[in-house]
């Protein structure tokens, strides 16, 4: 409503509730100073305050509205003030990204390791659509927008360390496909595990070797293949699987396979998309996924290509608050005689199987790793 509209009805009121009460005052008045009082003098006191307590009705009914009006733009102001400084924040990071970029020098010849796989200019794997689709883009806008949705250094590091226990008694050299910011890789070499990695994006490896850790700039599949048979100690690749192409991920897997040591470790990370939640935002959200791979999908593939003891261990849980909730049924309606409160019970027992099934559904967990070992 108009902010001039509510301020009359406010001052309308404000007048009405003001004359009433002085009615209400004289009436009192007069009748304090009649020696004789009659009904009439009654009714006519009781007319008026009945006429006051309307009155204080409209006047706390307009400066309700008022307030509410208030709050709503206070509302609309702080949303605007929030989102201005969310844009803000976006585009500072991306800047910050470029000038690392400009300053680093990542897209100068000679960015890749002597003698490492010749680079591609595309994420692995992916079809020609799909490059043209988001790899005209700078690379340091993917950098960035992996800030943004992925989470910071921090709260990845936090994330992949829990990988690190498998790798930790396995021979040199581990490998991380897609290393991404170096995250896993500094957490390996933290606990003494010689560890390389490899990525698409050159200022994704500019970015690890500032971390002090060995990152190069190549395509994860030519890497592998330049890699001796029986000779890595192990395969790691965390969120990478879903922007690969279904051929690239079976060479990926059958290559690995090859080249891992006997016992060797393989470790597979990705959104889990048998969760609703996480399909629906982390996975779409990021336009250079190509498909999405179930849980059973990947445990096959490793299992047909020789690898034992293949797990899926999942991780990042939905937060409780974001589950549909339980309806609590007492204990006396279920054993109540009366034939209402059974059919409330048969509701809530309905509602509660219900919201069951769509919780795990929807609501399960976000990433899952398939996990195993070179026969």
């Amino acid at each position: 409503m108009n902010r001039e509209i509510l301020a009359r009805e406010r001052a309308e009121a404000d007048q009405r509730y003001n004359d009433a009460l002085t009615a209400l005052d004289r009436a009192i008045t007069d009748a304090g100073n009649t020696p004789d009082l009659q009904r009439a003098d009654f009714d006519r006191i009781a007319d008026k305050l009945i006429l006051f307590l309307q009155r204080i009705t409209e006047f706390v009914d307009s400066k309700d509205r008022e307030l509410a009006a208030d709050a709503i733009e206070r509302i609309a102001t702080n949303a605007a003030s929030i989102a201005a400084v969310a844009e803000l924040r976006t585009q500072v990071n991306v800047l910050n990204r470029a000038l690392r970029t400009a300053a680093l020098g990542t897209h100068a010849p000679g960015a890749t390791a002597p003698g490492t796989a010749a680079p591609t200019t595309h994420a692995p794997g992916t079809s020609t659509k799909h490059q043209a689709a988001w790899h005209q883009a700078p690379e340091h806008l993917y950098v960035a927008f992996e800030d943004e949705f992925r989470g910071s250094d921090a709260a990845i590091a936090d994330k992949v360390r829990r990988y690190v226990a498998i790798f930790e008694r396995a021979p040199a050299p581990v490998i991380d496909l897609g290393c991404g910011r170096g995250e896993l890789l500094a957490a390996l070499k933290a606990v003494g595990v010689e560890a390389k990695g490899v990525d698409a994006n050159a200022e994704m490896t500019a970015i690890a070797r500032e971390r002090g850790v060995d990152a190069i700039h190549g395509d994860a599949l030519a890497f592998l293949e330049s890699c001796p048979d029986d000779s890595l100690g192990g395969i790691v690749a965390t969120q990478v699987v879903e922007h690969l192409e279904p051929s690239y991920l079976l060479r990926l897997i059958a290559i690995g396979a090859r080249k891992l040591r006997a016992a060797a470790p393989i470790v597979l990370e990705t959104i889990n998309p048998a969760c609703w939640l996480a399909f629906f935002s982390s996975y779409i959200r990021d336009i250079t996924h190509v498909r999405p791979i179930h849980p059973d999908t990947l445990q096959y593939l490793l299992r047909a290509n020789g690898f034992e003891r293949v797990e899926i261990r999942y991780s990042a849980p939905v937060p409780e608050t974001i589950k549909l909730k339980i309806v609590d049924v007492p204990a006396s309606m279920r054993t109540s005689a009366d034939p209402a409160m059974a059919t409330i019970s048969a509701i809530g027992d309905a509602l509660n199987a219900n919201a069951a099934i769509l919780n795990s559904l929807m609501f399960t967990h976000l990433d899952y790793a398939a996990v195993g070992f070179r026969a």
